[in-house]
């Protein structure tokens, strides 16, 4: 069994955010190996972020986003359960990084719940209009459609997006990783964009 240091201890604290025993304990099941501890406690913070899912978040606040030059402005409301964990730091953080996001990357809906299905029709029509006359089997033509359609809920859905700090990230992995931080539901419930001219 490897020889689980202090230090190594420390650093997958500052690495992953966890608690000092959830490092010892992750370090100790994955005999030391510091990337596997990391992928560990990654697992088991999704796992119960999701049993939070279904808690109620009332609380929260509003992180607000204007670009230099104010020309570009977002707001989002970004709700917890409990006014504590609102004013944290890190949860403010989190609020003005999903403004900034709004910003940047200019979502139309929250989820792909939320688009309407008969722009997803439209989409799919203008799509299967691109290819016209490609000789393509239908059966490649319906995966090619569903591959376009999966891109446009990409671009358009601000929890599909990748994260703008960390193209590695969607949006929703970043909040399901503030929810096992914060041991609370946290929830994107809206969000606005300005633009001067639009």
């Amino acid at each position: 069994m490897a020889i689980i240091t202090t230090e190594l201890v420390k650093d997958l604290r500052q690495a992953t955010g966890a608690g000092v025993l959830d490092c010892k304990r992750a370090l100790e099941a994955k005999n030391g190996d510091f990337d596997k501890a990391v992928e560990y406690l990654r697992e088991k913070g999704l796992a119960a972020a999701a049993k939070r899912s279904g808690r109620t978040a009332n609380d929260g606040t509003i992180g607000v986003y204007v670009h230099h030059g104010s020309r570009v402005a977002a707001m989002v409301e970004l709700n917890c359960e409990t006014d504590f964990v609102a004013r944290t730091q890190e949860f403010q953080t989190l609020a003005h990084d999903l403004a900034m996001q709004v910003a940047a990357a200019k979502p139309q809906y929250l989820t792909r719940k939320d688009v309407p299905p008969e722009l997803i029709e439209a989409e799919k029509n203008e799509y299967r209009a691109q290819m016209a006359g490609q000789n393509k089997p239908e059966h490649i033509l319906d995966r090619i459609v569903e591959g376009k359609l999966e891109k446009f809920y990409r671009d358009t859905c601000i929890l599909e997006q990748s994260f703008i700090k960390d193209e590695d990230l969607t949006v929703e992995d970043l909040i399901k990783s503030a929810i096992a931080k914060t041991g609370e539901n946290i929830v994107l419930s809206r969000f606005v964009r300005y633009e001067i001219g639009e």
